[in-house]
C-alpha cells in the first residue's frame, strides 16, 4: 500500500470547463464503477480573492488569504504558515514540485532567482527537489515531463504538479473561447500520458484548480465561474462518497492525512477519506517508526 501523494493544480480551470473538456479524466470517473481505478469528481468553491498566489497558499496551508496575509499576487515573501511542505519535511518525508516560480518564493527562497532556483536539489529546503518556471506560456507538455522526471529521479512522498497554460489561455481569450477550452483539452491529453502510470504505481492523486476564469479574461471576484473549480480524487485512500462536499481549505489537511502526518492541526475533509484504509496505513507507519527506534 502506498502513502505517496500527487497534487495537481491546473491553474485557472473552471469547473464546467473541466467537466466539458478534460476528456480523459472524466473518462476515468465514468469508468470507475467498472474498473479498479477509483476516480470521483467534486465541485469546490475557491477562497477569496480568486487569485493565484493567495490560493496557492490557501491550498497548501489550509489558511484563508485574509488570515495568511497573502491577499494578492504582488505580495512576494515566504509563507509564514505551516504548509504541506513544512509538515511533510517535519515528518521526515521527501518533497518535490514541478511548478510556477511563485511556489518557490512561498516555500523555499524569495525572491526567485532563475539561475539559482529553477532547478532545485537541496535536502534542507521545504521543497527539496524542484523544477520551476517563470513564463506563463511554459508548455504544459514540458511541465508534466518535468514532474515525471522528478518522480522517477527522487521518488518523493509528496509531489506538486502545477501547469499554467489554461490560465494563460483564459487571460488571452476569456472563459467562453475556443482557445481556453482547447487548451484545457490539450492539458488533459498531456496529463493522461503520465496519469495512468501514477495510478498503476499506487499514488493517491488529487487534481484541482486554484480558481476559474470569467468572460472578461480575468478572475479575482465572486462570480461562480471564477470560484467554482474541480476536484478529482483518484485512489483507494479516498471514500469516493458522492456527498463528501470537501472545501478548498481542507485540501492541505486531507493531503497530510493521506501522507500519514500526525498532529498537523489542519482542517480535513474527513468524508473524503477512506478511513479504514488510512487507519491501516497509519498503523504500518507507526510500526515502521517503532522498529527503527528499537534498532
Amino acid at each position: 500500500m502506498s502513502n505517496k501523494v500527487i497534487l495537481v493544480v491546473l491553474d485557472g480551470l473552471a469547473y464546467e470547463t473541466a467537466q466539458q473538456c478534460m476528456g480523459f479524466i472524466q473518462g476515468l470517473v465514468e469508468l470507475s464503477q467498472t474498473t479498479g481505478r477509483k476516480a470521483t469528481l467534486y465541485k469546490l468553491q475557491s477562497e477569496l480573492p480568486s487569485m493565484s498566489r493567495p490560493l496557492y497558499e490557501a491550498i497548501l496551508t489550509g489558511v484563508a488569504p485574509a488570515e495568511s496575509g497573502i491577499v494578492h499576487n504582488h505580495i512576494v515573501r515566504n509563507s509564514d504558515q505551516q504548509s504541506v511542505f513544512s509538515l511533510a519535511r517535519g515528518a521526515g518525508l521527501t518533497t518535490a514540485a514541478a511548478a510556477y516560480h511563485w511556489f518557490s518564493e512561498l516555500y523555499n527562497r524569495c525572491p526567485y532567482d532563475a539561475v539559482r532556483d529553477r532547478f532545485t536539489d537541496d535536502p534542507e529546503l521545504l521543497i527539496q527537489h524542484g523544477i520551476f518556471y517563470h513564463q506563463d506560456q511554459y508548455p504544459d507538455s514540458h511541465l508534466y515531463l518535468d514532474a515525471e522526471w522528478l518522480r522517477r529521479q527522487h521518488d518523493p512522498d509528496f509531489l506538486l504538479v502545477h501547469p499554467m497554460n489554461i490560465d494563460d489561455a483564459g487571460h488571452r481569450a476569456g472563459l467562453d473561447s475556443a482557445h481556453y477550452r482547447n487548451t484545457a483539452r490539450h492539458s488533459d491529453t498531456y496529463l493522461s500520458e503520465h496519469l495512468v502510470q501514477w495510478i498503476d504505481a499506487g499514488y493517491q492523486i488529487l487534481i484541482t484548480a486554484d480558481h476559474g476564469m470569467n468572460i472578461d479574461k480575468s478572475h479575482g471576484g465572486t462570480l461562480a465561474e471564477e470560484r467554482d473549480v474541480p476536484l478529482y480524487v483518484i485512489g483507494d485512500g479516498f471514500s469516493h462518497d458522492a456527498d463528501a462536499a470537501p472545501r478548498q481549505l481542507e485540501l492541505c489537511g486531507t493531503v497530510c492525512e493521506l501522507l500519514g502526518i500526525e498532529g498537523h492541526q489542519k482542517p480535513v475533509a474527513a468524508a473524503l477519506l477512506n478511513k479504514e484504509l488510512n487507519q491501516e496505513l497509519n498503523q504500518e507507519l507507526n510500526q515502521g517508526l517503532n522498529q527503527g527506534l528499537n534498532r
